[in-house]
Protein backbone atom coordinates (compact mmCIF):
# COMPACT_ATOMS: atom_id res chain seq x y z
CA UNK A 1 0.00 0.00 0.00
CA UNK A 2 1.31 3.43 -1.02
CA UNK A 3 1.86 6.14 1.04
CA UNK A 4 -1.27 8.65 2.21
CA UNK A 5 -0.38 12.18 0.52
CA UNK A 6 -0.59 13.70 4.11
CA UNK A 7 2.17 11.39 5.17
CA UNK A 8 4.05 12.36 1.74
CA UNK A 9 3.73 15.92 3.23
CA UNK A 10 4.76 15.45 6.59
CA UNK A 11 8.04 13.39 5.71
CA UNK A 12 8.90 16.49 3.24
CA UNK A 13 8.22 19.33 6.16
CA UNK A 14 10.05 16.64 8.98
CA UNK A 15 13.32 16.42 6.04
CA UNK A 16 12.88 20.36 5.94
CA UNK A 17 12.99 21.29 9.60
CA UNK A 18 15.75 18.38 10.36
CA UNK A 19 18.12 19.68 7.53
CA UNK A 20 16.95 23.51 8.96
CA UNK A 21 18.34 22.31 13.11
CA UNK A 22 21.24 21.21 11.71
CA UNK A 23 22.17 24.79 10.34
CA UNK A 24 20.12 26.79 13.16
CA UNK A 25 23.26 29.31 14.19
CA UNK A 26 24.03 30.50 10.94
CA UNK A 27 20.01 29.65 9.04
CA UNK A 28 19.98 28.48 5.90
CA UNK A 29 18.97 29.79 2.38
CA UNK A 30 16.31 27.74 0.88
CA UNK A 31 18.28 26.45 -2.07
CA UNK A 32 20.92 25.04 0.53
CA UNK A 33 17.70 23.21 2.15
CA UNK A 34 16.66 22.06 -1.06
CA UNK A 35 19.93 20.43 -1.37
CA UNK A 36 20.40 18.94 1.77
CA UNK A 37 16.83 17.28 1.40
CA UNK A 38 17.05 16.21 -2.14
CA UNK A 39 13.69 18.29 -2.76
CA UNK A 40 13.01 20.79 -5.51
CA UNK A 41 13.78 24.48 -4.28
CA UNK A 42 9.72 25.80 -5.29
CA UNK A 43 8.25 23.25 -3.34
CA UNK A 44 11.32 23.71 -0.29
CA UNK A 45 9.96 27.75 -0.45
CA UNK A 46 6.34 26.49 -0.22
CA UNK A 47 6.64 24.19 2.73
CA UNK A 48 9.09 27.34 3.88
CA UNK A 49 6.26 29.81 3.88
CA UNK A 50 3.51 27.80 5.29
CA UNK A 51 5.64 26.74 8.28
CA UNK A 52 6.25 30.52 8.97
CA UNK A 53 2.93 31.55 8.83
CA UNK A 54 2.52 28.49 11.73
CA UNK A 55 5.47 30.51 13.51
CA UNK A 56 7.65 26.90 13.19
CA UNK A 57 10.29 28.67 10.96
CA UNK A 58 10.88 32.10 11.16
CA UNK A 59 12.89 34.32 8.25
CA UNK A 60 15.42 37.49 8.40
CA UNK A 61 14.36 39.72 5.97
CA UNK A 62 17.83 41.34 5.37
CA UNK A 63 19.75 37.68 4.17
CA UNK A 64 16.26 36.19 3.29
CA UNK A 65 17.88 33.14 5.76
CA UNK A 66 15.82 30.82 7.55
CA UNK A 67 16.07 29.57 11.12
CA UNK A 68 13.51 27.45 13.34
CA UNK A 69 10.79 29.42 14.53
CA UNK A 70 9.63 30.18 18.11
CA UNK A 71 6.44 27.91 17.80
CA UNK A 72 8.65 25.10 17.75
CA UNK A 73 10.73 26.21 20.70
CA UNK A 74 7.59 26.57 22.91
CA UNK A 75 6.74 23.04 21.74
CA UNK A 76 10.40 21.89 22.69
CA UNK A 77 9.74 23.23 26.24
CA UNK A 78 6.62 21.01 26.63
CA UNK A 79 8.14 18.12 25.09
CA UNK A 80 11.27 18.41 26.89
CA UNK A 81 9.47 17.46 30.66
CA UNK A 82 9.11 14.15 28.99
CA UNK A 83 12.32 13.52 26.90
CA UNK A 84 15.26 15.68 28.03
CA UNK A 85 18.18 14.18 29.16
CA UNK A 86 20.46 17.28 28.60
CA UNK A 87 20.01 18.24 32.59
CA UNK A 88 21.80 14.85 33.72
CA UNK A 89 24.56 15.18 31.14
CA UNK A 90 25.90 18.97 31.48
CA UNK A 91 27.68 17.64 34.81
CA UNK A 92 29.55 14.90 32.65
CA UNK A 93 30.06 17.04 29.81
CA UNK A 94 31.49 20.11 32.67
CA UNK A 95 33.81 17.33 34.03
CA UNK A 96 35.25 15.98 30.76
CA UNK A 97 35.82 18.95 29.37
CA UNK A 98 37.57 20.68 32.52
CA UNK A 99 39.80 18.06 32.87
CA UNK A 100 41.15 17.13 29.37
CA UNK A 101 41.31 20.49 28.40
CA UNK A 102 39.09 19.30 25.05
CA UNK A 103 36.11 20.20 23.82
CA UNK A 104 33.25 17.80 25.06
CA UNK A 105 29.51 16.66 23.72
CA UNK A 106 26.36 14.54 24.59
CA UNK A 107 25.02 13.36 21.71
CA UNK A 108 21.22 11.20 21.00
CA UNK A 109 20.53 8.55 18.60
CA UNK A 110 17.80 9.60 16.73
CA UNK A 111 16.49 7.30 13.59
CA UNK A 112 19.66 6.33 11.99
CA UNK A 113 21.77 9.22 12.78
CA UNK A 114 23.41 11.00 15.92
CA UNK A 115 22.06 14.58 17.07
CA UNK A 116 24.42 17.07 19.20
CA UNK A 117 23.02 18.46 21.83
CA UNK A 118 25.28 19.97 24.03
CA UNK A 119 28.94 21.41 24.08
CA UNK A 120 31.70 22.50 26.32
CA UNK A 121 34.67 23.68 25.97
CA UNK A 122 37.89 23.07 27.74
CA UNK A 123 40.97 25.49 27.89
CA UNK A 124 42.73 24.53 25.51
CA UNK A 125 43.15 27.60 23.29
CA UNK A 126 42.40 25.40 19.74
CA UNK A 127 39.44 23.92 18.80
CA UNK A 128 37.51 21.53 16.55
CA UNK A 129 34.35 22.53 15.14
CA UNK A 130 33.19 19.61 13.38
CA UNK A 131 30.30 18.80 15.92
CA UNK A 132 28.38 21.63 17.29
CA UNK A 133 24.54 21.93 19.23
CA UNK A 134 22.12 20.86 16.59
CA UNK A 135 24.86 18.59 13.94
CA UNK A 136 23.04 15.67 12.74
CA UNK A 137 25.34 12.58 11.45
CA UNK A 138 24.44 9.23 10.12
CA UNK A 139 25.69 6.03 12.33
CA UNK A 140 29.17 5.24 11.42
CA UNK A 141 30.47 8.89 10.76
CA UNK A 142 32.01 10.86 13.78
CA UNK A 143 33.28 9.07 16.71
CA UNK A 144 29.42 9.09 18.57
CA UNK A 145 28.00 7.46 15.07
CA UNK A 146 30.17 4.88 15.55
CA UNK A 147 30.20 4.43 19.34
CA UNK A 148 26.51 3.60 19.11
CA UNK A 149 26.36 1.69 15.86
CA UNK A 150 28.89 -0.53 17.29
CA UNK A 151 27.23 -1.59 20.29
CA UNK A 152 24.11 -2.42 18.34
CA UNK A 153 23.22 -6.60 17.51
CA UNK A 154 25.41 -7.69 14.51
CA UNK A 155 22.29 -8.11 12.28
CA UNK A 156 21.27 -4.81 12.85
CA UNK A 157 25.04 -3.57 11.90
CA UNK A 158 24.89 -5.53 9.01
CA UNK A 159 21.77 -4.62 7.66
CA UNK A 160 22.32 -1.00 8.23
CA UNK A 161 25.49 -0.83 6.03
CA UNK A 162 23.74 -2.72 3.45
CA UNK A 163 21.07 -0.43 3.25
CA UNK A 164 23.41 2.63 3.86
CA UNK A 165 25.58 4.22 1.66
CA UNK A 166 28.08 6.37 3.53
CA UNK A 167 31.04 6.57 0.95
CA UNK A 168 29.26 8.84 -1.77
CA UNK A 169 29.62 11.71 1.07
CA UNK A 170 31.97 10.51 3.55
CA UNK A 171 34.72 8.79 1.33
CA UNK A 172 36.01 5.30 0.87
CA UNK A 173 37.32 5.50 4.56
CA UNK A 174 33.39 4.72 5.15
CA UNK A 175 32.96 1.49 2.99
CA UNK A 176 31.34 -1.41 5.21
CA UNK A 177 35.04 -3.72 5.17
CA UNK A 178 36.28 0.09 7.22
CA UNK A 179 33.37 0.89 9.26
CA UNK A 180 33.42 -3.41 10.40
CA UNK A 181 37.19 -2.94 11.13
CA UNK A 182 36.27 0.53 13.19
CA UNK A 183 33.95 -1.03 15.06
CA UNK A 184 35.66 -4.23 15.66
CA UNK A 185 38.40 -1.88 17.80
CA UNK A 186 35.74 0.21 19.56
CA UNK A 187 34.02 -3.41 21.15
CA UNK A 188 37.48 -4.33 22.33
CA UNK A 189 38.53 -0.76 23.63
CA UNK A 190 35.48 -0.12 24.28
CA UNK A 191 35.35 3.60 22.71
CA UNK A 192 35.58 4.69 19.78
CA UNK A 193 38.49 6.75 18.05
CA UNK A 194 37.55 8.99 14.71
CA UNK A 195 41.35 9.65 13.41
CA UNK A 196 40.29 12.91 11.33
CA UNK A 197 38.11 11.29 8.99
CA UNK A 198 35.37 13.66 8.86
CA UNK A 199 37.36 16.55 8.88
CA UNK A 200 41.56 16.05 8.28
CA UNK A 201 43.37 16.93 11.39
CA UNK A 202 40.09 17.16 13.96
CA UNK A 203 39.96 13.65 16.17
CA UNK A 204 37.25 12.99 18.43
CA UNK A 205 36.59 9.77 21.17
CA UNK A 206 33.05 8.73 22.40
CA UNK A 207 31.84 6.30 24.66
CA UNK A 208 28.27 4.67 24.66
CA UNK A 209 25.20 5.36 27.18
CA UNK A 210 22.99 3.07 27.22
CA UNK A 211 19.01 3.19 28.55
CA UNK A 212 17.83 1.13 31.00
CA UNK A 213 17.36 -1.96 28.26
CA UNK A 214 20.77 -2.12 27.85
CA UNK A 215 21.14 -0.43 24.43
CA UNK A 216 23.14 2.66 23.15
CA UNK A 217 20.89 5.17 22.94
CA UNK A 218 23.10 8.25 23.88
CA UNK A 219 26.98 9.18 23.16
CA UNK A 220 29.92 11.63 25.26
CA UNK A 221 32.78 12.23 23.11
CA UNK A 222 35.83 14.20 23.12
CA UNK A 223 36.95 16.08 19.96
CA UNK A 224 40.21 18.17 19.57
CA UNK A 225 43.08 18.95 16.97
CA UNK A 226 45.82 14.73 16.25
CA UNK A 227 48.32 16.11 18.74
CA UNK A 228 45.70 15.96 21.43
CA UNK A 229 44.84 12.26 20.87
CA UNK A 230 48.37 11.29 20.05
CA UNK A 231 48.14 7.10 21.00
CA UNK A 232 49.93 7.30 24.40
CA UNK A 233 47.13 9.67 25.33
CA UNK A 234 44.15 7.83 24.21
CA UNK A 235 43.95 4.74 26.91
CA UNK A 236 43.49 8.06 29.31
CA UNK A 237 40.59 9.70 27.42
CA UNK A 238 38.88 6.41 26.87
CA UNK A 239 39.04 5.63 30.56
CA UNK A 240 37.29 9.20 31.29
CA UNK A 241 35.01 8.75 28.92
CA UNK A 242 33.97 5.10 29.96
CA UNK A 243 33.86 6.51 33.32
CA UNK A 244 31.28 9.26 32.58
CA UNK A 245 29.43 6.95 30.63
CA UNK A 246 28.83 4.68 32.84
CA UNK A 247 27.89 6.87 35.38
CA UNK A 248 25.75 8.75 32.70
CA UNK A 249 23.59 5.28 32.26
CA UNK A 250 23.45 4.81 35.62
CA UNK A 251 22.07 8.31 36.36
CA UNK A 252 19.58 8.11 33.42
CA UNK A 253 18.34 4.79 34.46
CA UNK A 254 17.77 5.93 38.11
CA UNK A 255 16.01 9.03 37.36
CA UNK A 256 13.41 6.63 34.94
CA UNK A 257 12.87 4.14 37.76
CA UNK A 258 12.49 7.41 39.75
CA UNK A 259 9.88 8.64 37.37
CA UNK A 260 7.68 5.62 36.75
CA UNK A 261 7.54 4.95 40.48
Amino acid sequence: MSASPNAHLIGRVGSVLRALSAANEAGAATSELARATDLPRPTVHRLLSSLADEGFVDRDRRTGRWFLGPELYLLGQTAGTRYDVTHHARASVHRLAAKTGESAFFSALRGEETVCLLREDGDFPIRSFVLYEGARFPLGVVSAGLVILAFLDDAEIDAYLERTDLTSRWGQTHAPEEVHARIARTRRDGYSVNPGLVVEGSWGMAAAVFDRAGQPAWALTLTGIEPRFRPDRQPELGALLLHEAHTLSRTLDASHRKTHL
